[in-house]
């Protein structure tokens, strides 16, 4: 008999739609939040009313809330969390719109997970929604529906969490995105391998080929379209570089209307709901880390707390990565799964996968919300395939934090409730320099392709072995040489500063 305060997931939803395709409504975020909720609600099969037990429930941030500077364009509800619950008839005593990052469902699974072995809850929710596809195929029409809503109510807001995301010096000089930003630590680890760049994006079209199919395979991916390790990797019109080494086909895919949830409950709740033990899916470990900033690694091209999280689950599962049939490892970008293979000796094509939606390029990038998806794939997975273990890795920010789940039918003992746990933060961080400079020596690099011109960045060490950035001069021929040639790793450069502070630096 598993305790009655045994945390378990007693049901998963998602939700999608495509711009075009018959049935498309066009729905809000709330709306197709409401939507993947109540399909995890009729997932759980209950006798009794699951909406009536919700008494937490967490709202993802979607992308349009998620920097203090942005604002949905169509409008949203005033209680986002509250907004949701209403639409299955929900009044939980705890609202929570959650901070920014990808990271942050996995997390939640573990704090609510703890708090329904404390006893201090009995029912939560984390639900999350993008509806970034519409947005655009609406406005490119010059449709504005209002998505606003005044939901009453209290919640709690729990602000952007983006601090430990900010590299002002960076975002001055152009690498003011996620595609940029994981481009640096890209170029660091091909700079490792002595890798040119078209070899390096072969290596990018073999890991991710294998992604797109099972993406392909999913009724709920943006792109369900199977592609070969050529086609990802191939310089094309479609498949243009975005930032050195990335082709276009190979970066996180924003654009989708998805959305994901998921229901944790005491086994004693469950058995009162009359939810039968073959739907309950219990959670053997849940860890969480955060990396230092990106200028501040000692290896660029490393993201060694997504390993001490990943390392500290299944130690507290008490398995090994040979132990997991089933594998999602957040791919935004290349680097956070090369991360994980390169440590664990996976392959590209690993008979398991490394991939149960198809992956953020190819399935979608949800968001903040992705990994919800990914943790609903691994529940029916360990579902159909009792006694297996499922392992899912959630990444936020530019590899900045982490955390991940692992999942089973079989049952966990949180009888000491100590199978959640938070990392400690390294504390091997490089100086960085915000002062002047006259020489830097290139660590690392990449170029911004767009319509509007190109732009090489550098992050390097100055005299003192600080840590700077700056531009790279592409109108100087020697450093244009360098740079678009793929390999200006350990150039000397001379820099100035421009009127706009911009440190910009040529070749020696």
């Amino acid at each position: 008999m598993v305790p009655d305060n045994t945390p378990v997931i007693i049901g998963v939803g998602q939700y999608s739609e495509r711009v075009g395709e018959p049935g498309y409504a066009a729905l809000s975020y709330m709306d197709l939040g409401g939507r993947a909720l109540a399909a995890a609600i009729a997932d759980s099969a209950a006798s009794e009313s699951v909406a009536d037990a919700i008494d937490t429930l967490a709202a993802i941030r979607a992308f349009e809330m998620s920097r203090p500077d942005r604002t949905p364009p169509f409008g949203a509800a005033s209680n986002v969390p509250r907004a949701i619950a209403q639409r299955v008839g929900a009044n939980p005593a705890r609202a929570i719109l959650t901070t920014t990052g990808g990271q942050t469902n996995q997390q939640l699974v573990g704090e609510f997970a703890a708090a329904i072995a404390a006893g201090t809850s009995q029912c939560a929710v984390i639900v999350g929604s993008e509806a970034i596809s519409t947005v655009l195929a609406l406005s490119a029409k010059g449709e504005k529906p209002d998505w606003s809503e005044d939901v009453p109510g209290e919640f709690e807001d729990q602000g952007f969490g983006v601090e430990e995301l900010l590299e002002p010096a960076l975002f001055a000089h152009g690498a003011s995105g996620a595609i940029p930003l994981y481009a640096l630590a890209e170029n660091a680890r091909r700079a490792k391998l002595g890798m040119g760049l078209d070899d390096y994006r072969r290596e990018i079209g073999a890991l991710f080929a294998p992604f797109t199919k099972v993406a392909a395979a999913n009724p709920h991916s943006a792109a369900p379209v199977e592609r070969s390790a050529e086609e990802l990797a191939t310089i094309t019109e479609r498949n243009r570089i975005v930032a050195e080494p990335y082709p276009r086909m190979t970066v996180a895919r924003d654009q989708v209307n998805q959305a994901a949830a998921i229901i944790v409950a005491s086994a004693g709740l469950a058995r009162a709901l009359g939810v039968r033990q073959d739907k309950w899916v219990h959670i053997h470990a849940v860890t969480a880390a955060t990396e230092l900033k990106l200028s501040e690694r000692p290896d660029l091209s490393a993201n060694p707390a997504s390993l001490a999280s990943v390392e500290a689950a299944l130690v507290r599962a008490g398995k090994s990565m040979a132990d997991m049939r089933y594998i999602d490892f957040y791919s935004c970008f290349a680097i956070p799964v090369f991360n994980q293979c390169d440590h664990f000796g996976l392959s590209a094509d690993d008979p398991r996968g490394l991939t149960l939606t198809g992956g953020l390029p190819f399935f979608g990038g949800a968001g903040n919300n992705y990994s919800a998806h990914a943790i609903a794939e691994a529940v029916q997975r360990v579902r159909a395939d009792r006694g297996s273990f499922a392992l899912v890795g959630a990444n936020g920010g530019w590899m900045s934090k982490y955390a991940t789940g692992i999942y089973s039918t079989t049952p966990a003992d949180w009888a000491a409730n100590d199978r959640f746990a938070k990392l400690p933060k390294a504390i091997d961080a490089i100086p960085v320099s915000s002062a002047p400079y006259d020489h830097a020596t290139v660590e690392t690099y990449t170029i911004n392709r767009s319509p509007k011109g190109d732009a090489a960045i550098f992050i390097g060490r100055n005299a003192a072995g600080e840590r700077v950035c700056g531009n790279a001069d592409l109108t100087d021929p020697a450093t244009a040489a360098a740079f678009e040639g793929g390999a200006p790793f350990g150039a000397q450069l001379t820099v100035v500063q421009d009127d706009r502070g911009r440190n910009i630096g040529r070749v020696v």
